[in-house]
């Protein structure tokens, strides 16, 4: 599972005949169908497609919150699908940040305490005040969540996720809840997180506009990746529009 692509980088996640099925009684929900996939480390990647064309399936089985019916996914040479609970956790705790549409913040607990709270469990942490500057909120750190407008709870959500260094970034709609001008802020931290810190980051949107950011775009459809499209030049989140 180590085949190094032209540009030198290794795949980070590999997937293949990638199948989950759902089952509501006698009802079947096929979410993904034999999908093929590979990321390679320190790539941007947009996973595009309607509502219900699989992307927060797939994403969850990238992350280690859920697992394929079928087919096999891989980080790095970390078999996804054969692994148990205790290692899928660690799998989580040491490699993975998620940023989700809503923020889960703990409303009791200051910006620095929400972020703190995760380096409890992490191997090689940074300062929690490290990781709010990186996003923008060292200015912040005492203010509670309801002091906060949406996009700075995305933003504290974000320094949360990169708080353990985690090799990759799994984002699933960071600016669904958000206006315009904010989502935009929330896109630029994520693309400065990328570039600096090297984290693969793997973006769901159902937002064409901001495929203009990614290394690839994987177009969903009725579970399957359809078509990748290529980037030759990545836009700034500045140079969006939608």
């Amino acid at each position: 599972m180590n085949a190094t692509a032209a540009d030198g980088r290794l795949p980070v996640f590999v997937a293949r005949g990638l199948t989950k099925i759902y089952r509501m009684g006698e009802v079947e929900v096929r979410a993904l169908r034999d999908l093929e996939l590979e990321i390679r480390e320190g790539e941007f990647i947009v996973l595009l497609g309607p509502s219900g064309s699989g992307k927060s399936t797939l994403l969850n089985i990238l992350g280690g919150l859920d697992t394929p019916t079928s087919g096999v996914a891989f980080w790095r040479d970390h078999n996804l699908v054969t692994a148990g609970e205790a290692e899928l956790t660690r799998y989580r705790r040491e490699h993975v940040g998620f940023v989700f549409q809503f923020y889960n913040l703990i409303p009791s607990l200051t910006v620095r305490e929400n972020v703190a709270l995760v380096t409890d469990i992490a191997v090689s942490p940074m300062p929690a005040e490290e990781a709010l500057d990186r996003v923008g909120l060292s200015g912040r750190l005492d203010h509670f969540p309801s002091q906060l407008s949406g996009g700075e709870q995305q933003r504290v959500a974000i320094a949360r996720a990169i708080v353990k260094r985690p090799d990759v970034l799994l984002c699933d709609e960071p600016t669904g809840a958000l206006d315009y001008p904010t989502g935009k802020v929330v896109l630029e931290v994520i693309a400065r997180i990328n570039a600096e810190l090297g984290t693969t980051a793997v973006v769901i949107t159902h937002n064409v506009a901001i495929a203009g950011m990614a290394d690839r775009v994987m177009h969903l459809a009725d579970g399957r990746i359809t078509h990748v499209d290529v980037n030759a030049r990545k836009l700034t989140p500045s140079e969006l529009s939608w």
